[in-house]
């Protein structure tokens, strides 16, 4: 067995993104995904957005990583030439009763530190997107868009560069706590066993049941997995927008939005519809309540100009009628095993967060 310092579950964002931090720090690191490749679930198949922080309440995990983690994913960017856009976004209230969602959206922004965030009329809007159609919008200037893969793969440089091992289709099977630790057993083509000291559980939508095999750890602190999916469909033809446009949220989302790729395409999504398994099949046949979404905004979306292009599942730890839930990081103080750090519920905004999160779980770990 190889006595190592950290064993992280779930080579996504989160996981590169920790690992490179404590690598970094002299921590022998290896990582442990089932997967043939890093990043093949949540990190990958989402808007590729980089988020303000302004939708999520006051003292919340998702406020403070996501507003911590923002400038420095933008400087993270800079610094190892992934590309991205600081292109700004606006949010929309398409009657009346919706400016005073955009109202409250303001004030939870600026309480979270949103600093830059402006409530603009609608002629304002129309100077900005001249077809954007709504009674007012929120601007958020400091709203941009990251190639996710070019952004893992800058993490899984720097953290191998600093010792870290990555280990592909190695998936989990199950860790015994022991007086130094834990012992992992790996499975795939070339079982092993290993030896760590600390273990951290980021294995996106797979973490409630990577607890579950982890033994003594209480069924009472693991939480039921909830598969929320959200299908995107692309827009042919050229884009008439040059900023994010998002409509008001509700309670289980942030709405079919438009978003841009680094080339201007546009694309549209994510609507939600929950589900019992993985399938990232696409039915054309949604695009129907998309046009719908869509033309509250932009009225003169051409018809039949929309194609199925991807989906993604959020890593959801609450269902269709439960209030949303923050995310879950949860240490020895909640669950009494030392060494032990279980991520849940770990969707949007944790791409955002995930230089944020990796230094936070550093500091619970030292």
């Amino acid at each position: 067995m190889t006595d190592i310092d950290v064993i992280i579950i779930g080579a996504g964002a989160i996981g590169l993104s920790t690992a490179r931090h404590l690598a970094q720090a002299g921590m022998s690191v290896i990582v442990l995904e089932k997967e043939g490749a890093f990043g093949t679930h949540t990190s990958s198949r989402n808007s590729e957005v980089i988020h303000a922080g302004l939708y999520y309440p006051k003292d919340s995990l998702k406020a403070r990583l996501c507003v911590e983690g923002r400038p420095k994913l933008y400087a993270f960017c800079e610094s190892h030439g992934v590309a991205h856009s600081r292109c700004g976004k606006l949010i929309v209230a398409s009657n009346r009763t919706e400016i005073v969602t955009l109202e409250d959206l303001h004030h939870r922004g600026n309480v979270n530190g949103c600093d830059d965030l402006r409530l603009i009329g609608s002629e304002e809007a129309r100077n900005i997107e001249p077809v954007l159609s709504c009674e007012a919008a929120l601007l958020s200037p400091s709203t941009g868009i990251i190639d996710s893969h070019g952004y893992m793969l800058a993490l899984l440089g720097d953290a191998e560069d600093a010792g870290t091992s990555v280990a592909y289709r190695a998936p989990f099977l199950r860790a015994e706590h022991t007086s130094y630790g834990f012992k992992v057993f790996v499975g795939g083509e070339e079982p092993m066993q290993l030896a760590c000291r600390s273990l951290i559980n980021s294995a996106g939508l797979f973490a409630p049941q990577v607890a579950r095999q982890i033994d003594g750890l209480s069924e009472a602190h693991i939480p039921v997995a909830r598969f929320a999916k959200g299908s995107y469909f692309s827009l042919s033809g050229k884009c008439p927008f040059s900023h994010l446009i998002y409509p008001a949220p509700h309670a289980h989302g942030l709405g079919v939005h438009l978003t841009l790729d680094l080339g201007g395409q546009a694309r549209f999504g994510p609507d939600i519809e929950w589900i019992d398994a993985i399938d990232y099949t696409v039915d054309p046949q949604r695009s129907n309540g998309f046009n719908e979404a869509i033309k509250r905004y932009w009225p003169g979306l051409p018809d039949d100009a929309l194609s199925p292009s991807y989906s993604g599942i959020r890593p959801k730890i609450s269902g269709p009628d439960d209030p949303a839930m923050d995310f879950r990081i949860d240490g020895p103080e909640i669950h009494g095993i030392k060494g032990l750090i279980n991520l849940f519920g770990i969707e949007s905004p944790g791409l955002t967060a995930s230089l944020a999160i990796a230094e936070e779980l550093f500091r619970r770990l030292d």
